[in-house]
């Protein structure tokens, strides 16, 4: 028996009874659809994640206190003197920028609206460092750190809480914990960082931070941005930091109390956690592709217990006990296959939907269906219909003719 009639045997078998084998196909379809869109997300909210992140440059170093790799107690805070220090020529030639920042969360009031945001007390560096842009306005300059100005740079999202609007909003007067400052400018939207949204955010001078918002020492900060000349030379920038703070510091070589993060760094471990979102999500589909190939193995059972006296029937007239094998894991393996390539349809179908659906919603976020996640989604649709088809067919290829053509 060749193949092509081997084909036409089983196409035959499985649309003579067509419902029984929609509703089979159906439980594959749905897994390997599942499968195909849970990577396909999984993919597209690693390729956000990862752009927003380098969009901050890929030069971006960050200053903390303390040292979570060896448990090292701080024993000096970040300074403004760490940051001038930095500054140095000299001492650091691979540093461009310089942008020493305090943070805290606060809420902010207009007209009877209120939001709970992130409150950034700022350096006219902060711009450069952290790439950010504007709709209106301008920045925070030195005459508003200087003078202690009360005026704030306001993200998207609190423009949006607040107003309603994004444009005409300079000149107005908002309330960060009681405090009225003064809008001098609206931030372009960046989408989320690696703190949170960098939309959701509100800039002031440090000065009238530390003086009206925080209650910080003058010369305390809580992280430093550093950007260096170029991304090939964030080691060297990095090393020139490490050598400045451990003299400031008093520190032993390898006994820091500070931590040095690169964009790098943040992209290896949104990288990481993104790719176990991805097998999750992949691993949570593939169960309902495993219920499907179930729902094979149950179908064939069946068609071996009703298709009895046809098999013995074949080994009566002289069909082998492979021939029957192969019959009945052709039956199951067009099963899957069909299902398979509905699935994969369905599942760029759904891709793209979700992808509308969260444009519509304002998430930045664009499903990609790869050709690795279609290639694994069809070599386990198919290996499912081979596995779940074993049991069957070797069942129904072991019938004794004589007692399967006693068969009632």
């Amino acid at each position: 028996m060749n193949f092509a009639q081997i084909l036409r045997e089983a196409w035959n078998s499985l649309t003579s009874n067509k419902m029984r084998s929609v509703l089979t196909i159906l439980g594959i379809v749905i897994g390997v659809a599942a499968v195909i869109a849970m990577l396909a997300i999984g993919s597209g909210a690693q390729d956000t994640i990862l752009n927003q992140i380098s969009g901050i440059g890929t030069n971006l170093l960050f200053i903390f206190e303390g040292n979570e790799m060896d448990g090292t107690t701080t024993t000096q805070p970040l300074t403004l003197q760490d940051a001038q220090a930095i500054t140095e020529l000299f001492a650091a030639p691979h540093v461009d920028v310089v942008a020493p920042v305090i943070q805290s969360s606060g809420v902010v009031k207009y007209s009877g609206e209120s939001k709970s945001t992130q409150i950034f007390g700022i350096t006219p560096e902060y711009q450069d460092a952290r790439n950010y842009e504007l709709l209106e306005g301008e920045f925070v300059n030195e005459q508003n750190v200087n003078g202690r100005a009360s005026v704030a740079l306001i993200g998207v999202d609190v423009a949006d809480k607040l107003f309603g609007q994004r444009d005409n909003l300079l000149g107005e007067t908002i309330h960060i914990e009681g405090q009225p400052f003064r809008i001098i400018g609206v931030l372009a939207p960046k989408g989320g960082g690696q703190f949170g949204s960098q939309d959701d955010v509100i800039l002031v001078p440090m000065t009238t931070a530390k003086s009206r918002l925080m209650n910080r020492d003058q010369n305390r900060v809580d992280i430093i941005y550093v950007k260096a000349i170029s991304a090939d030379s964030v080691p060297e920038a990095t090393s020139e930091i490490e050598e400045i703070l451990r003299k400031r510091h008093r520190t032993d070589l390898g006994e820091n109390d500070f931590t040095i993060y690169s964009q790098q760094d943040f992209l290896s471990l949104a990288s990481s956690i993104t790719n176990i979102f991805t097998v999750l999500l992949g691993g949570i589909a593939g169960i309902s592709l495993l219920v499907g190939g179930i729902g094979i193995m149950n179908i064939m059972l069946v068609s071996v217990t009703e298709r009895t006296k046809e098999i013995g029937l074949r080994k009566a007239i002289g069909a082998k006990k492979k021939d029957i094998l192969i019959q009945f894991l052709t039956e199951s393996s067009l099963l899957s296959f069909m299902g398979g390539i509905m699935g994969i349809i369905l599942g760029w179908i759904l891709s793209s939907a979700i992808g509308s659906v969260a444009s519509a919603q304002g998430v930045i976020l664009e499903p990609q269906v790869g050709l690795e996640a279609i290639f694994l989604a069809t070599i386990f649709s198919s290996a499912v219909g081979l596995f779940f088809g074993i049991y069957p067919a070797n069942k129904a290829a072991n019938l004794e003719p004589v007692e399967a053509l006693r068969h009632e």
